[in-house]
């Protein structure tokens, strides 16, 4: 990406709102929340990226363990959940520790829709929407984000967001919260505009852009499809 929006030198590559980790599943989603890439070559792209993904996640998650083994879990707090802290000791039975949890079609629905939902209002500056996405952690990072941007009198304008691929990364269920990570790749236009003139300061306003990231979902213990909210970001 060139500038701003999720994936870029705004919002995006700076964007590490919570880093977790686990084995890829390889599950495609279909024509639905998987629909969209054409051909072999892309498939095999999409299989090297998550691979790669893949890769740093165990070699995260190895650091972590070493240096912080105790298990950290993030409690969902009244509608609002903070991410996940580094530091959980993957699926287990003890007291406390994160279980496996299923996901389901309505799940991967929600999941594709808050994609194209949180990218729509934070390219037009909509804290209100970006709070009834977002877990309190990841609003107040959108907030600042954007404040810096306007600081340059600049705005990020985000459009035509398409989901290109998903696949569940890990999902699992604490006492208090539950968790879904799922690796996506996307296409969007993504520019950053002069605020007083409209003119284009950088990215393509024509082209889109395509990236690869993972999205880590936070809800109540029990809770519907409906009540998934952002609550980190990994860039690859």
């Amino acid at each position: 990406m060139n500038s701003g929006g999720f994936t870029s030198g705004g919002f995006g590559r700076g964007l590490l709102g919570g880093l977790v980790g686990a084995g890829l599943i390889g599950l495609l989603f279909g024509n639905g929340f998987g629909g969209g890439l054409g051909g072999i070559s892309s498939i095999l792209g999409l299989v090297i990226q998550i691979g790669l993904l893949f890769l740093l996640f165990k070699f995260v998650m190895g650091f972590l363990r070493r240096r912080q083994p105790a298990h950290q879990g993030a409690a969902y707090d009244s509608g609002a959940a903070q991410g996940p802290r580094p530091g959980f000791g993957g699926f287990g039975d003890g007291p406390g520790r994160p279980v496996k949890l299923e996901i389901g079609p309505a799940d991967f629905n929600v999941f594709e829709q808050r994609l194209g939902l949180i990218q729509k209002a934070y390219g037009a500056e909509d804290m209100a929407a970006l709070r009834a996405l977002a877990t309190t952690e990841m609003a107040s990072y959108f907030a600042a984000e954007i404040e810096e941007i306007a600081k340059k009198g600049q705005v990020n304008k985000i459009s035509d967001v398409t989901l290109l691929q998903g696949d569940l990364a890990e999902a699992w269920r604490e006492p208090q919260s539950e968790y879904a990570s799922v690796a996506i790749r996307f296409s969007l236009i993504d520019t950053m505009v002069d605020r007083a003139t409209g003119k284009v300061v950088s990215g393509d306003p024509v082209r889109p852009e395509v990236a690869t990231e993972i999205w880590t979902f936070a809800r109540r213990p029990g809770g519907e499809a409906t009540d998934w909210k952002l609550s980190a970001i990994q860039q690859t």
